[in-house]
């Protein structure tokens, strides 16, 4: 009964949208972009309500601006370079195609240009964090080598380190003698991630190091971080982190703002874990489930902005 109902409603939907928008239009003098950048809050609000409104357009110049750009963004070519030309096109395609007086509505550009560095701004994203993703951990690359040296020499300050090989990883959380093999499913991403929690936080990285060596509700450091990275991931492809980027970035989301989501969920993973006082590790997938649905509440809340900052400091 379900899907006949949701099949009606989206044929009702698709030939009903045109006459609201047609009245609309109509009663307001404005059109479907104007009452969006104008009417909704700034933010996540007004960026899904334009992304929206772009999706559903059946004007062939809208069409084809929005195939254009998503092609640019997930190709990975909606660059600090190049963004700026394509969606300074973009506007004036639809301003010229709505007959939008840019001298009168002075307001309705600078929020649509905002709305479409954010909603492509996502798609590079996440081209570039899938490339990261694929790009397996090589023994013979330096710059990955000196990664990994860098990750244990800022973790375990006290504690030179030993050598490439050997049990001394799993005091940082790694599973053998070789961290290589622990980033088989996340690839160069679980390490990136790392690195930077413990290098942009590292007094909170540690913290949360010294919490793993909880002797009673000890995890593998490193090895939940590689899991929270293939968390973190799943809800960028999903679009789950686009109400929280959408309100926090003023501008197109960049690698660094990923990291920074990162960060934010492996600190809170963390305070969750301790306060649900897991009798040993087995209760890891069951606690993490746990987690990811407290989370995905959150960030479902149009309004939602993670606090990085107090995420760290109140450690």
């Amino acid at each position: 009964m379900l899907p006949v109902l949701s099949s009606f409603w989206s044929y009702l939907h698709w030939y009903i949208r045109p006459l609201v928008k047609w009245f609309l239009r109509h009663f307001t003098r404005l059109c479907e972009l104007q009452r969006v950048c104008y009417g909704e809050e700034k933010g996540a609000p007004r960026t899904t309500g334009v992304e929206y409104s772009l999706e559903l357009s059946r004007t062939p110049c809208l069409k084809r601006v929005v195939q254009q750009l998503s092609s640019l963004a997930e190709s990975g070519r909606f660059t600090e370079e190049t963004s700026y030309s394509a969606v300074e096109y973009a506007i004036k395609t639809v301003t010229d195609t709505k007959n939008i007086n840019i001298k009168i509505h002075t307001r309705f550009v600078p929020s649509f240009r905002l709305c479409l560095l954010q909603i492509y701004g996502y798609k590079q994203l996440l081209h570039e964090v899938e490339n990261l993703r694929k790009t397996s951990y090589s023994s013979d690359n330096n710059e990955h080598e000196e990664k990994l040296i860098k990750l244990w020499n800022i973790l375990m300050p006290d504690k030179p380190f030993p050598s490439r090989f050997g049990k001394h990883w799993s005091d940082i959380g790694f599973q053998g003698d070789d961290p290589k093999t622990d980033f088989r499913g996340m690839g160069l991403l679980g390490l990136e991630n790392l690195v930077y929690f413990v290098s942009e936080y590292t007094e909170a990285a540690r913290h949360v190091l010294s919490h793993s060596s909880h002797p009673v509700y000890g995890y593998s450091f490193a090895i939940v971080g590689i899991n929270l990275t293939s968390t973190t991931y799943h809800w960028l492809r999903k679009g789950l982190l686009k109400n929280h980027f959408y309100n926090a970035v003023h501008g197109r989301p960049q690698m660094k703002h990923f990291h920074q989501v990162y960060c934010y969920i492996f600190h809170k993973f963390d305070s969750f874990w301790l306060a649900e006082k897991p009798r040993d590790i087995m209760e890891f997938n069951h606690i993490r489930s746990k987690f990811e649905e407290h989370v995905i509440r959150g960030l479902s809340n149009p309004l939602t902005l993670l606090k990085l900052n107090m995420a760290v400091e109140t450690l």
